[in-house]
């Protein structure tokens, strides 16, 4: 199975982006699944129904989350009608939402980090919890948006799932990382895949907001940047009978609408 991830979309140029790419490389690379991560998609802060299938008809899969998925409030009533989205899996019981689904004969989950973010349930455990849960019916194809922010975090998830995930691929930072690899038991690994957003902006908003920000630390009403946009992605095949991780090979390129 060859698995497409794409980073953390921001705002309407990202999802331009993702339309206008993700078509094309699904051809070019014969792409089999398709997992986006779309909780900077709404204005660059969460994400909302609407915005969520725009992404499914762009090609999306599944569509992840991380720590902005209530910044929208109405998502709150609106995920569980949308089953091809998911949210961390580690977030408090009483949230709204999935935090894994199965599809397309593979195992698409999200998990969110702890270290200088806000406090969640402990995402190591919940991983284990849900392995176990699932027991001799999960696929072995298993995939994880790991929205966490340390790298050292990040890594260390990599690190404890290798051999029972397919991939450990990580978003948040907006930032891609040249660390993609395959761990000795299988696992393909990378601590940031990047974002799907302008890019001259800071992290896909316009640099002048965040620059004022840390001048005078006033707040500001963000806004997400134009012009050219970076797409960053990774592409993933995997060993359908066993699981493991054959490659993993990072897929960026600039679009201009």
């Amino acid at each position: 199975m060859r698995v497409l991830f794409v980073g953390d979309v921001v705002g309407k140029p990202g999802r331009q982006a993702v339309a206008a790419l993700v078509p094309e490389i699904r051809r070019e690379r014969r792409i089999d699944l398709v997992v986006v991560n779309g909780e900077n998609a709404a204005g660059g802060a969460g994400l909302t129904a609407e915005i969520a299938r725009e992404l499914q008809a762009a090609g999306a899969d599944v569509v992840t989350n991380g720590n902005h998925v209530w910044d929208q409030r109405a998502f709150i009533k609106e995920i569980d009608a949308l089953d091809f989205c998911v949210r961390p899996v580690n977030l408090p019981p009483g949230n709204p939402g999935k935090g894994w689904l199965i599809t397309k004969g593979a195992l698409v989950a999200n998990a969110l980090g702890r270290v200088f973010m806000a406090e969640q349930d402990d995402p190591f455990r919940a991983m284990d919890a849900l392995l176990a849960g699932l027991g001799a019916d999960a696929p072995k194809v298993r995939i994880l948006d790991w929205h966490a922010e340390a790298t050292s975090e990040k890594l260390a998830m990599g690190w404890h799932l290798d051999g029972r995930f397919s991939a450990v691929l990580g978003s948040h930072t907006h930032v891609p990382t040249a660390d993609a690899r395959i761990l000795p038991n299988g696992t393909a690994l990378i601590a940031d895949t990047g974002m799907v957003g302008p890019r001259d902006s800071v992290l896909g908003i316009v640099p002048e907001i965040i620059v004022g920000r840390y001048l005078d630390h006033l707040p500001r009403r963000f806004e997400v940047a134009t012009g050219v946009v970076q797409f960053n992605s990774v592409v993933v095949d995997v060993d359908d009978e066993t699981g493991r991780a054959r490659s993993i090979e990072r897929l960026d390129r600039d679009w201009s609408a």
